[in-house]
């Protein structure tokens, strides 16, 4: 397992930092790829979402949802879900 990376975003004017481990962000970044948004604003839209949980804990969830309920879409969904 490897050690969370941590990386700051600024979500309605302050700044604040997640710690995911590689794999998290990986997938987030291809989640945010195939919505066609940025990584700075899918975060912000899963804050938004997010209730009462912390932000790194809504972001893990969001991408097991995201990973969960994707159709084949593409290539790249493919490999976050393992399925080559």
């Amino acid at each position: 397992m490897t050690r969370p990376l941590k990386r700051s975003f600024t979500i309605k004017g302050h700044r604040t930092s997640i710690s995911l481990e590689a794999p998290f962000w990986e997938a987030l970044r291809q989640a945010a790829e195939e919505e066609r948004t940025t990584l700075s604003a899918l975060v912000a839209a899963i804050d938004a979402q997010r209730g009462s949980s912390g932000l790194s804990s809504a972001v893990r969830v969001w991408v097991l949802d995201y990973v969960r309920k994707a159709p084949v879409r593409s290539e790249p969904a493919r490999a976050v879900r393992g399925l080559r």
